[in-house]
């Protein structure tokens, strides 16, 4: 008999059982989305046509995560692959998006809602894309589960409540569109609620009717279902959708900066659309190579993590120790820093020097016995770190110019004292006089099937808080925008056709030359220093899926936040109560800034694996919010 491999074993107690298999997998960010990608599984499809059945569903069920105008990076390796791709669903910005735009409207900042800060929607071209190339069920078979909970009704869950609560003002006052959707005659459904979503099943069947139109059998085996696939994209991209599109956003709505504004995405931008296929950037990293995004997104900042790691022994890693929490956060202000210097969708990124065993070494120098306070960005390959203006002021104020490393060139704020105080719309928003307004997040999914092909993807955007819904079509636009900076000379500053550096960061990781291991997390900034605490419970510390979830968590907000108003917390930990009041005190006698939270609150990982060597599938999710679920045989 085989021995049993490590991440089958377990050690005590787990939320929930790790699942395992040889059948397939889905794990995601809901249950029922989980459910739908596995009857695709079952129906016979692969692992992308799974991924796109939960993906399509999880538009329908968790709204006020993600939404068909959003975006969605994706990693994906066949059976067989001895390396990951990524397929781009984030869009980039439209031709009209210019910083001279910006400015004309006295912005400093780009609105975190309405229809400005709206990009090229981009999540539903990249699953008609995988659907094309890589999938074997029609196009009726993946959206069939979206059509019917849209159509037929799901239970709303009690987050979806309370975001729809927060903004409840809002849409009544200003965003129309969304009050006869959201509201019940202007009152907030109660949790548990069977919502339907009519108009969005009636864009679903449309675009169907298109895609089927004059077709021949689309089967596993039919001769027409890529032209299925490209015909739904044509319809998307350059046909109804696109058009409703381009009428909506010519309107004008009220947004965070306390003004009305129309959008600058027209049905142009759409028509030259496609997302594209792309290599991984990737780490080794003690028999793991880990693969991510390129710094279109923040996925080299877990690589970074690791490479800074990786000069520790594994004892220093032991999970949830003080010295280990020390470790993981002094690494990451690091990393991070280097995020705000150095990335976006530029090519002048210097990836080789930032993942380079000699710059990882000079920066692991940095780490000391105590809490820095500092915003240390590197200098790789000798070149000088530069920040927006508008970080820089607040943390030169708090921190000094040039910590830690060598050299920190450092932009003025116009004007004088921070530019993020004078930015309008800055802190809490006017929103013509109302208070509350609720910040959007993510979804994730995980599959693997019986071939061993695997996906990794964090769909997001288009909340139904994000921008008022468009009538014709029961979605709402994106606001990825608002991660650009206006100030130019940037790696992440505004330009027309360009990427916003995303916090969007699926994961894929292989052992012995095959992909082993698929996960993710919402959670915006907080994303890569989740993920990189699950991966190190499992790699390091032999923890099987779920009790790596399952293990308390943490993060800092020490750096600036991606999203608008931009803020951070110096020196901040955030810490799940649950890893112990001896670490926490020890902690804080580093000098951290300790904020505790609730024993179950932080993080929304899910993971699925399999073993080379056995054929065996392995799953499991979050219990955190007791919504995300794993399904597999």
């Amino acid at each position: 008999m085989a021995r049993a491999p490590r991440t089958l074993s377990t050690a005590g107690f787990t939320t929930r059982p790790q699942l395992a298999g040889t059948f397939g997998m889905v794990a995601s960010t809901h249950w029922i989305a989980s459910a739908a990608g596995m009857a695709a599984l079952e129906a016979g499809g692969n692992a992308f046509d799974a991924a796109a059945a939960t993906g399509f569903t999880l538009q329908v069920v968790e709204p006020h995560l993600n939404g068909p105008g959003g975006d969605m990076p994706l990693l994906f390796a066949k059976a067989g692959d001895d390396r990951a791709t990524v397929l781009s669903g984030q869009g980039p910005a439209p031709a009209g998006a210019t910083r001279e735009h910006f400015e004309g409207l006295g912005l400093q900042l780009i609105p975190d809602n309405g229809l400005l800060a709206a990009a090229i929607p981009g999540t539903v071209d990249a699953w008609l894309t995988l659907l094309r190339d890589h999938g074997t069920l029609p196009l009726r078979e993946i959206l069939k589960y979206a059509i019917g909970y849209a159509r037929d009704g799901h239970p709303l869950l009690d987050t979806t409540c309370g975001t729809i609560a927060d903004v409840a003002p809002l849409f009544r006052e200003a965003w129309g569109p969304s009050a006869d959707l959201w509201l019940d005659q202007g009152r907030v459904p109660s949790p548990g609620t069977l919502f339907r979503n009519s108009t969005l099943a009636d864009t679903w069947e449309r675009l169907l009717r298109e895609a089927e139109a004059g077709k021949g059998p689309s089967g596993p085996s039919g001769p027409d279902r890529a032209e299925e696939m490209e015909r739904a994209r044509m319809a998307w991209n350059r046909g109804f959708v696109a058009d409703a599109v381009d009428r909506f956003a010519r309107q004008a709505f009220l947004d965070s900066s306390g003004e009305a504004h129309a959008g600058v995405l027209t049905g142009q931008d759409m028509w030259g659309y496609a997302s594209p296929y792309e290599p991984p950037l990737t780490y080794d990293f003690r028999g793991w190579t880990v693969c991510k995004t390129h710094a279109w997104g923040q996925g080299p900042v877990l690589l970074q993590q690791l490479a800074l790691l990786d000069g520790f022994p594994d004892r220093a890693l032991r999970h949830g120790t003080a010295e280990m929490v020390h470790t993981v956060v002094e690494c990451a202000k690091l990393a991070f820093a280097d995020r705000e210097a150095w990335y976006g969708d530029d090519p002048g990124v210097p990836y080789a020097d930032l993942l380079s065993p000699e710059y990882a070494a000079a920066r692991r120098a940095l780490v000391g016995p105590t809490a820095s306070m500092d915003l240390r960005p590197g200098s790789p390959g000798g070149r000088m770190p530069v920040l927006p203006a508008i970080l820089s002021a607040p943390f030169v104020a708090a921190a000094g110019a040039g910590a830690g490393d060598p050299t920190l060139k450092v932009r003025a704020a116009a004007g004088g004292g921070s530019a993020a105080a004078q930015a309008p719309g800055a802190g809490e928003p006017t929103l013509a006089g109302l208070r509350k307004r609720s910040k959007g997040d993510t979804c994730h999914l995980d599959v693997v099937d019986r071939w061993g092909n695997m996906v990794s993807a964090t769909p997001s955007g288009g909340w139904l808080q994000s921008s008022p819904t468009i009538p014709e079509l029961g979605f709402c636009l994106g606001t990825r925008l608002q991660m650009f900076w206006l100030e130019p000379g940037l790696p992440n500053s505004l330009a027309p056709g360009k990427r916003p550096r995303t916090t969007l960061t699926p994961s894929l990781a292989f052992r012995d030359g095959r992909a082993a291991l698929s996960f993710g997390t919402p959670g915006g900034d907080q994303q890569d220093q989740w993920q990189l605490m699950f991966f190190l419970a499992h790699a390091v510390s032999g923890m099987n899926l779920q009790a790596a979830i399952d293990a308390p968590i943490w993060h800092t907000t020490h750096f600036p936040s991606s999203f608008y108003p931009r803020g951070s917390a110096p020196g901040e930990i955030v810490v799940e109560s649950r890893l112990g009041a001896r670490t926490i005190g020890a902690l804080r006698a580093r000098g951290h800034k300790v904020t505790v939270v609730g024993p179950w609150t932080l993080a929304r990982i899910s993971s699925v694996a399999r073993d080379a060597r056995t054929g065996v599938l392995y799953g499991a999710a979050n219990p955190r919010g007791m919504q995300g679920y794993a399904v597999g045989r």
